[in-house]
Protein backbone atom coordinates (compact mmCIF):
# COMPACT_ATOMS: atom_id res chain seq x y z
CA UNK A 1 0.00 0.00 0.00
CA UNK A 2 1.16 3.27 -0.65
CA UNK A 3 0.62 5.92 2.50
CA UNK A 4 -1.18 9.37 1.92
CA UNK A 5 2.32 10.97 1.87
CA UNK A 6 3.58 8.44 -1.09
CA UNK A 7 0.34 8.98 -2.94
CA UNK A 8 0.70 12.82 -2.72
CA UNK A 9 4.48 12.99 -3.14
CA UNK A 10 4.52 9.93 -6.32
CA UNK A 11 1.07 11.76 -8.16
CA UNK A 12 3.10 12.52 -11.50
CA UNK A 13 3.83 9.03 -11.47
CA UNK A 14 0.17 7.95 -10.53
CA UNK A 15 -1.80 9.80 -12.75
CA UNK A 16 0.46 7.79 -15.36
CA UNK A 17 -1.30 5.20 -17.21
CA UNK A 18 1.82 3.16 -17.78
CA UNK A 19 2.63 3.43 -14.06
CA UNK A 20 -0.24 4.14 -11.89
CA UNK A 21 -0.58 2.63 -8.12
CA UNK A 22 0.42 -1.02 -8.83
CA UNK A 23 4.15 0.36 -11.11
CA UNK A 24 4.75 3.13 -7.72
CA UNK A 25 4.27 -0.12 -5.91
CA UNK A 26 6.92 -1.87 -7.45
CA UNK A 27 9.03 0.52 -7.42
CA UNK A 28 8.85 0.75 -3.89
CA UNK A 29 9.25 -3.30 -3.40
CA UNK A 30 12.37 -2.77 -5.67
CA UNK A 31 15.90 -3.27 -4.61
CA UNK A 32 18.74 -1.68 -7.11
CA UNK A 33 22.44 -1.71 -6.50
CA UNK A 34 24.37 1.03 -8.15
CA UNK A 35 28.29 0.48 -8.62
CA UNK A 36 29.98 3.71 -8.58
CA UNK A 37 29.26 6.91 -7.09
CA UNK A 38 30.50 9.37 -9.57
CA UNK A 39 29.82 11.19 -12.66
CA UNK A 40 27.00 8.52 -13.31
CA UNK A 41 26.12 7.35 -10.01
CA UNK A 42 25.51 10.90 -8.75
CA UNK A 43 22.23 11.79 -11.30
CA UNK A 44 21.18 8.05 -11.41
CA UNK A 45 20.81 7.74 -7.71
CA UNK A 46 19.12 11.43 -7.13
CA UNK A 47 16.41 10.36 -9.87
CA UNK A 48 15.81 7.23 -8.63
CA UNK A 49 15.44 7.80 -5.04
CA UNK A 50 13.32 10.32 -6.55
CA UNK A 51 11.13 8.24 -8.20
CA UNK A 52 10.70 6.12 -4.92
CA UNK A 53 12.62 2.85 -5.69
CA UNK A 54 12.34 1.56 -2.10
CA UNK A 55 15.89 0.04 -1.50
CA UNK A 56 18.81 1.55 -3.38
CA UNK A 57 22.01 1.21 -2.37
CA UNK A 58 25.15 3.41 -3.80
CA UNK A 59 28.83 1.10 -3.58
CA UNK A 60 31.68 2.89 -4.49
CA UNK A 61 35.15 2.81 -2.21
CA UNK A 62 36.89 6.12 -3.70
CA UNK A 63 36.86 9.78 -1.53
CA UNK A 64 35.47 13.20 -2.73
CA UNK A 65 38.36 14.91 -5.03
CA UNK A 66 38.22 18.48 -6.07
CA UNK A 67 38.11 17.57 -9.64
CA UNK A 68 35.43 15.47 -9.26
CA UNK A 69 32.96 18.58 -8.43
CA UNK A 70 32.82 19.67 -11.99
CA UNK A 71 30.32 16.68 -13.16
CA UNK A 72 29.65 14.90 -9.78
CA UNK A 73 26.83 16.87 -8.67
CA UNK A 74 25.93 15.78 -5.52
CA UNK A 75 29.42 16.51 -3.99
CA UNK A 76 30.34 20.34 -2.63
CA UNK A 77 33.91 21.65 -1.57
CA UNK A 78 32.85 20.82 2.17
CA UNK A 79 32.89 17.13 1.11
CA UNK A 80 36.32 16.66 -1.05
CA UNK A 81 38.31 14.11 1.11
CA UNK A 82 34.90 11.69 2.26
CA UNK A 83 33.89 8.81 1.19
CA UNK A 84 31.75 9.45 -1.93
CA UNK A 85 29.68 6.53 -1.09
CA UNK A 86 28.68 7.78 2.38
CA UNK A 87 28.30 11.28 0.97
CA UNK A 88 25.95 9.87 -1.58
CA UNK A 89 23.45 8.16 0.72
CA UNK A 90 23.33 11.28 3.23
CA UNK A 91 22.47 13.51 0.62
CA UNK A 92 19.90 10.57 -1.18
CA UNK A 93 18.21 10.11 1.98
CA UNK A 94 17.83 14.12 2.50
CA UNK A 95 16.36 13.89 -1.35
CA UNK A 96 13.36 11.47 -0.14
CA UNK A 97 13.41 10.25 3.20
CA UNK A 98 10.48 7.53 2.25
CA UNK A 99 13.38 5.41 0.62
CA UNK A 100 15.77 3.15 2.13
CA UNK A 101 19.33 4.65 0.79
CA UNK A 102 21.98 2.40 1.82
CA UNK A 103 25.94 2.47 0.92
CA UNK A 104 29.09 0.41 0.80
CA UNK A 105 32.12 2.01 1.23
CA UNK A 106 34.37 -0.55 -0.78
CA UNK A 107 35.27 -1.57 -4.26
CA UNK A 108 33.73 -4.27 -6.21
CA UNK A 109 36.24 -7.25 -6.31
CA UNK A 110 36.09 -11.23 -7.07
CA UNK A 111 35.55 -11.73 -3.54
CA UNK A 112 32.69 -9.31 -2.91
CA UNK A 113 30.98 -9.35 -6.29
CA UNK A 114 28.51 -12.27 -5.75
CA UNK A 115 27.51 -12.00 -2.30
CA UNK A 116 26.91 -8.31 -2.97
CA UNK A 117 24.96 -8.78 -6.20
CA UNK A 118 22.66 -11.26 -5.46
CA UNK A 119 20.78 -9.31 -3.00
CA UNK A 120 19.31 -7.06 -5.31
CA UNK A 121 16.67 -7.33 -8.10
CA UNK A 122 18.66 -4.82 -11.07
CA UNK A 123 22.32 -3.98 -11.07
CA UNK A 124 23.51 -0.31 -12.41
CA UNK A 125 26.92 -0.37 -13.46
CA UNK A 126 28.50 3.10 -13.42
CA UNK A 127 32.09 2.52 -13.09
CA UNK A 128 34.52 4.15 -14.99
CA UNK A 129 37.20 0.72 -15.91
CA UNK A 130 36.90 -2.43 -17.54
CA UNK A 131 37.98 -4.39 -14.76
CA UNK A 132 35.15 -3.50 -12.88
CA UNK A 133 32.69 -3.25 -16.07
CA UNK A 134 33.56 -7.39 -17.09
CA UNK A 135 33.52 -8.16 -13.34
CA UNK A 136 30.04 -6.64 -12.87
CA UNK A 137 28.88 -8.33 -15.90
CA UNK A 138 29.97 -12.17 -15.42
CA UNK A 139 28.82 -11.34 -11.59
CA UNK A 140 25.42 -10.59 -13.00
CA UNK A 141 25.21 -13.52 -15.45
CA UNK A 142 26.44 -15.93 -12.79
CA UNK A 143 23.66 -14.66 -10.45
CA UNK A 144 20.87 -14.13 -13.66
CA UNK A 145 20.60 -10.07 -12.59
CA UNK A 146 19.85 -8.12 -15.24
CA UNK A 147 22.28 -5.17 -15.93
CA UNK A 148 21.65 -1.65 -16.79
CA UNK A 149 24.86 -0.41 -18.14
CA UNK A 150 26.34 3.37 -19.01
CA UNK A 151 29.94 4.95 -19.82
CA UNK A 152 31.28 8.21 -21.10
CA UNK A 153 33.90 9.09 -23.02
CA UNK A 154 34.98 12.90 -23.89
CA UNK A 155 31.59 13.98 -25.30
CA UNK A 156 29.92 10.34 -26.03
CA UNK A 157 28.12 8.25 -23.94
CA UNK A 158 26.52 4.69 -23.92
CA UNK A 159 23.92 3.23 -22.62
CA UNK A 160 22.44 -0.70 -22.64
CA UNK A 161 20.68 -3.13 -20.69
CA UNK A 162 22.55 -6.41 -20.09
CA UNK A 163 21.26 -10.07 -18.96
CA UNK A 164 17.55 -9.11 -19.20
CA UNK A 165 15.06 -12.10 -19.63
CA UNK A 166 17.93 -14.12 -21.29
CA UNK A 167 18.76 -11.36 -23.53
CA UNK A 168 22.54 -10.78 -24.21
CA UNK A 169 25.56 -10.03 -21.88
CA UNK A 170 28.29 -7.08 -21.92
CA UNK A 171 30.43 -9.80 -23.22
CA UNK A 172 28.23 -10.08 -26.57
CA UNK A 173 28.93 -6.77 -27.78
CA UNK A 174 32.31 -6.04 -26.06
CA UNK A 175 33.61 -10.22 -26.42
CA UNK A 176 37.36 -9.06 -25.28
CA UNK A 177 38.92 -6.38 -22.95
CA UNK A 178 41.27 -3.87 -23.84
CA UNK A 179 44.84 -4.53 -23.80
CA UNK A 180 46.08 -2.08 -20.73
CA UNK A 181 47.19 0.66 -22.66
CA UNK A 182 43.75 1.08 -24.26
CA UNK A 183 42.08 1.48 -21.21
CA UNK A 184 42.16 5.19 -20.60
CA UNK A 185 39.33 6.98 -17.77
CA UNK A 186 38.10 10.30 -17.66
CA UNK A 187 41.15 11.49 -15.44
CA UNK A 188 43.34 10.64 -18.61
CA UNK A 189 41.01 11.97 -21.44
CA UNK A 190 38.77 13.87 -20.36
CA UNK A 191 34.99 14.34 -20.21
CA UNK A 192 32.53 17.16 -20.81
CA UNK A 193 30.66 18.22 -17.73
CA UNK A 194 27.04 17.83 -18.92
CA UNK A 195 27.51 14.42 -20.40
CA UNK A 196 27.46 12.05 -16.92
CA UNK A 197 24.01 13.81 -16.17
CA UNK A 198 22.62 12.52 -19.69
CA UNK A 199 23.63 9.61 -19.35
CA UNK A 200 23.01 9.21 -16.07
CA UNK A 201 19.27 10.41 -16.05
CA UNK A 202 18.89 7.21 -19.34
CA UNK A 203 19.93 4.82 -17.20
CA UNK A 204 17.88 5.88 -14.14
CA UNK A 205 14.93 5.52 -16.93
CA UNK A 206 16.16 2.64 -17.98
CA UNK A 207 15.96 0.97 -14.46
CA UNK A 208 12.13 2.70 -13.94
CA UNK A 209 11.39 1.21 -17.35
CA UNK A 210 12.28 -2.24 -16.13
CA UNK A 211 10.93 -2.37 -12.66
CA UNK A 212 7.17 -1.00 -13.55
CA UNK A 213 7.12 -3.32 -16.91
CA UNK A 214 7.53 -1.22 -19.94
CA UNK A 215 8.69 -1.74 -23.32
CA UNK A 216 11.31 -0.26 -25.32
CA UNK A 217 14.34 -2.12 -22.85
CA UNK A 218 17.58 -1.33 -24.67
CA UNK A 219 18.09 -5.12 -24.04
CA UNK A 220 20.48 -6.51 -27.33
CA UNK A 221 20.93 -2.48 -28.10
CA UNK A 222 22.98 -0.06 -27.47
CA UNK A 223 22.68 3.49 -27.28
CA UNK A 224 25.29 5.95 -28.45
CA UNK A 225 25.22 9.58 -27.65
CA UNK A 226 27.01 12.17 -29.41
CA UNK A 227 26.51 15.62 -27.53
CA UNK A 228 28.45 17.79 -29.68
CA UNK A 229 26.49 16.90 -32.67
CA UNK A 230 22.95 15.94 -30.45
CA UNK A 231 23.09 12.72 -32.89
CA UNK A 232 21.52 9.55 -31.11
CA UNK A 233 22.52 6.16 -32.69
CA UNK A 234 21.27 2.65 -31.78
CA UNK A 235 22.86 -0.48 -32.78
CA UNK A 236 21.77 -4.42 -32.10
CA UNK A 237 23.53 -6.81 -31.19
CA UNK A 238 22.89 -11.14 -30.74
CA UNK A 239 23.20 -13.19 -27.70
CA UNK A 240 25.99 -15.22 -27.98
CA UNK A 241 24.89 -18.29 -25.91
CA UNK A 242 28.72 -19.02 -24.53
CA UNK A 243 28.77 -15.95 -22.80
CA UNK A 244 25.79 -17.42 -20.50
CA UNK A 245 28.55 -20.18 -19.69
CA UNK A 246 30.43 -17.73 -17.46
CA UNK A 247 30.87 -19.83 -13.78
CA UNK A 248 33.63 -17.87 -11.77
CA UNK A 249 35.38 -14.63 -11.18
CA UNK A 250 38.84 -13.65 -12.29
CA UNK A 251 41.24 -10.63 -10.70
CA UNK A 252 41.75 -9.25 -14.00
CA UNK A 253 38.67 -9.13 -17.28
CA UNK A 254 39.44 -12.35 -19.32
CA UNK A 255 37.73 -13.58 -22.31
CA UNK A 256 34.29 -15.63 -21.32
CA UNK A 257 36.16 -18.58 -23.39
CA UNK A 258 38.91 -18.44 -20.60
CA UNK A 259 36.94 -18.58 -17.91
CA UNK A 260 35.24 -22.39 -18.41
CA UNK A 261 35.89 -25.13 -20.04
CA UNK A 262 33.00 -26.81 -20.17
CA UNK A 263 29.47 -26.58 -22.71
CA UNK A 264 26.07 -27.98 -22.16
CA UNK A 265 24.43 -29.88 -24.94
CA UNK A 266 21.55 -27.11 -25.00
CA UNK A 267 23.94 -24.22 -25.34
CA UNK A 268 26.00 -26.01 -28.45
CA UNK A 269 22.80 -26.62 -30.08
CA UNK A 270 21.95 -22.95 -29.29
CA UNK A 271 25.30 -22.30 -31.15
CA UNK A 272 24.95 -24.79 -33.91
CA UNK A 273 22.00 -22.68 -35.20
CA UNK A 274 23.86 -18.93 -33.99
CA UNK A 275 27.33 -19.42 -36.03
CA UNK A 276 29.42 -21.78 -37.52
CA UNK A 277 31.88 -23.47 -35.22
CA UNK A 278 34.14 -26.28 -35.37
CA UNK A 279 32.81 -29.22 -34.15
CA UNK A 280 35.18 -32.35 -33.20
CA UNK A 281 34.37 -36.11 -31.85
CA UNK A 282 37.35 -37.24 -30.30
CA UNK A 283 36.34 -40.67 -29.82
CA UNK A 284 37.62 -43.85 -32.02
CA UNK A 285 36.20 -44.55 -35.25
CA UNK A 286 33.63 -47.39 -34.72
CA UNK A 287 32.56 -45.00 -32.03
CA UNK A 288 31.61 -42.35 -33.40
CA UNK A 289 30.05 -44.53 -36.65
CA UNK A 290 27.49 -46.14 -33.93
CA UNK A 291 26.20 -42.71 -32.54
CA UNK A 292 27.38 -39.16 -32.79
CA UNK A 293 26.10 -35.78 -32.73
CA UNK A 294 28.02 -34.36 -36.16
CA UNK A 295 31.20 -32.77 -36.90
CA UNK A 296 34.68 -34.26 -37.79
CA UNK A 297 35.79 -37.54 -36.84
CA UNK A 298 39.84 -37.14 -34.82
CA UNK A 299 40.27 -39.56 -32.31
CA UNK A 300 42.14 -37.93 -29.13
CA UNK A 301 45.62 -40.16 -29.99
CA UNK A 302 45.51 -38.78 -33.11
CA UNK A 303 44.83 -35.84 -32.66
CA UNK A 304 48.43 -34.20 -32.14
CA UNK A 305 49.13 -35.26 -35.91
CA UNK A 306 46.30 -33.55 -37.43
CA UNK A 307 45.21 -30.52 -35.50
CA UNK A 308 47.53 -28.05 -37.79
CA UNK A 309 44.44 -28.82 -39.76
CA UNK A 310 42.05 -27.35 -37.95
CA UNK A 311 41.33 -22.80 -37.89
CA UNK A 312 42.75 -22.22 -34.54
CA UNK A 313 40.85 -18.81 -35.10
CA UNK A 314 37.08 -20.81 -35.13
CA UNK A 315 35.25 -21.39 -32.43
CA UNK A 316 35.72 -25.00 -31.50
CA UNK A 317 33.64 -27.78 -29.61
CA UNK A 318 35.22 -30.65 -28.88
CA UNK A 319 32.90 -34.03 -27.27
CA UNK A 320 33.74 -37.73 -26.46
CA UNK A 321 31.88 -40.48 -24.48
CA UNK A 322 31.93 -39.02 -20.68
CA UNK A 323 34.00 -35.86 -20.95
CA UNK A 324 37.21 -36.76 -20.07
CA UNK A 325 39.02 -37.15 -23.66
CA UNK A 326 37.45 -34.24 -25.13
CA UNK A 327 38.17 -32.32 -21.68
CA UNK A 328 41.97 -33.77 -22.66
CA UNK A 329 41.60 -32.26 -26.29
CA UNK A 330 40.58 -29.07 -25.13
CA UNK A 331 43.87 -28.39 -23.13
CA UNK A 332 45.84 -29.51 -25.75
CA UNK A 333 44.51 -27.03 -28.37
CA UNK A 334 44.44 -24.06 -26.12
CA UNK A 335 47.84 -24.78 -25.77
CA UNK A 336 48.40 -24.75 -29.21
CA UNK A 337 47.05 -21.34 -29.62
CA UNK A 338 43.40 -21.94 -30.31
CA UNK A 339 41.26 -19.31 -28.63
CA UNK A 340 37.92 -20.17 -28.16
CA UNK A 341 37.36 -24.47 -27.08
CA UNK A 342 34.71 -25.82 -25.44
CA UNK A 343 34.15 -29.53 -24.16
CA UNK A 344 30.91 -30.71 -23.93
CA UNK A 345 30.30 -31.15 -20.48
CA UNK A 346 29.40 -34.96 -19.27
CA UNK A 347 29.68 -36.71 -22.89
CA UNK A 348 27.35 -37.26 -25.31
CA UNK A 349 26.46 -40.15 -23.31
CA UNK A 350 25.75 -37.85 -20.36
CA UNK A 351 22.40 -37.04 -22.54
CA UNK A 352 19.45 -38.49 -24.10
CA UNK A 353 20.45 -38.95 -27.79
Amino acid sequence: MLTTQEQIRYQRHLILPEIGVEGQLKLKAAKVLIIGAGGLGCPLLQYLTAAGVGHITIMDGDIVEESNLQRQILYAPSNVGLSKAIVASQKAKAINPLVNVTHINAFITPGNALSVIEQYDIVVDGSDNFTARYLVNDACVIKNKPLVFGSIYKFEGQVSVFNFQNGPTYRCIFPEPPGDDDMPNCAEIGVVATLPGIVGTILANEVVKIITGQKGILSGKLLVIDVTSMHFQVYHFQANPLNKTITALHSKPTHAAEKNYYIDLNTLLELLAYKELQLIDVREADEHHEKNIGGLNIPLNKLEDSYKNLNPASLTVVYCAAGQRSKKAAQFLLGKGFKEIYSLEKGINGYNI
